[in-house]
């Protein structure tokens, strides 16, 4: 049995890196727990207030948040710490070699039904040791990710991680509270016959995008020759996860329904750390014609139209757009 303690020494992660992944998979137990008792820890419904996105905050959106934010700022390798949740980026160890980037509780409308929701993180490198870092040491392209991974918290939890070239999954036991082992080579298919996306955007959507759906909706009776499923989680983390073990495409698109959002997912806390899970996996992921992690950002709340998945899918869809733009 190899726990998560276990393969980080082995791998020769680095110490500081190792110590961050240590620290928020250790507040990922506490909020699983949470999750756990539901109505009875009094965690479910609103929590009467706004996030930086303009979003309704839930109960548990507030306490995840409040909880990683107070463990990683403890963390001496933490030069700083950024949230979905937070206008600013918060200053943490001015020595610390690492910044570290979440989304608390991705999928957090689940809460309430008791789907599946998650906690997605990054950790960059700092650049400015010794110096009170600041939200423009967080805008950094994505190749740059020295870790990134996330917590689903379904009906076991779970974590995917990458620190090298590599995916690999834990499960968190609940006799030993360690996070096991479970698959140490995730792989996606180049290939997929399923795939989710948020239909009722249609109208929004790009033309080539419209086509992508249409000829995925006409079957084998269509240009693409095969029948499509459709998945919709409705939550990024539990979406991405179906695809790291089974394959399939996820996308959220660039639409029209709002001018001032160029897409619905954050680059910095979302886009990033999915995309290096999943080109690690042998997938890709684009902005529909770019690769996210080339996108160098400008601002840490920055949205992005999200493409991801089983690789063919995505390069068809790539070639769907630029063509179209010729």
């Amino acid at each position: 049995m190899t726990t998560l303690a276990h393969y980080l020494k082995t791998h020769a992660v680095d110490a500081a890196v190792s110590d961050v992944i240590t620290t928020i998979t250790e507040v990922g137990k506490t909020i699983s727990q949470l999750l756990k008792k539901g109505a009875l820890a009094d965690i479910l419904g609103e929590a009467g207030n706004q996030n930086v996105q303009g979003e309704e905050q839930k109960k548990l959106d507030v306490l995840a948040n409040d909880l990683l934010l107070e463990a990683l700022a403890k963390n001496t390798h933490c030069a700083g710490v950024a949230s979905e949740e937070l206008d600013d980026a918060t200053p943490a160890n001015a020595d610390g070699r690492l910044l570290v980037l979440f989304d608390p509780l991705d999928g957090s409308s689940n809460i309430d039904i008791n789907m599946a929701v998650g906690t997605i993180f990054s950790i960059l490198p700092y650049q400015r040791q010794g110096q009170t870092s600041e939200n423009s040491d967080f805008l950094q392209a994505g190749q740059h990710q020295l870790a990134a991974g996330y917590l689903l918290y379904g009906t076991s939890t779970v974590l995917a991680l990458t620190v090298a070239d590599d995916v690999v999954m834990f499960s968190l036991d609940p006799d030993t509270n360690d996070y096991v082992l479970i698959n140490d080579n995730v792989t996606i298919d180049a290939d997929t016959s399923e795939y989710a996306i948020n239909s009722s955007n249609y109208r929004y959507w790009l033309a080539p995008m419209q086509q992508y759906i249409d000829e995925l909706i006409a079957g084998s009776d269509g240009v693409r020759g095969r029948d499509f499923n459709t998945r919709w989680v409705a939550a990024m983390v539990g979406d991405v996860h179906r695809i790291l073990c089974r394959g399939g495409l996820f996308t959220y698109p660039f639409d029209t329904k709002y001018a001032n959002k160029a897409g619905k997912l954050r680059l910095m806390y979302e886009a990033n750390p999915m995309s290096l899970l999943i080109e690690r996996a042998g997938g890709a992921a684009t902005d529909a014609t770019n690769r996210i992690l080339d996108i160098i950002p400008t601002d840490i709340h920055q949205r992005v139209p999200v493409v991801l998945g089983s690789k063919n899918e995505v390069d068809y869809i790539k070639d769907l757009h630029v063509n179209h733009c010729k």
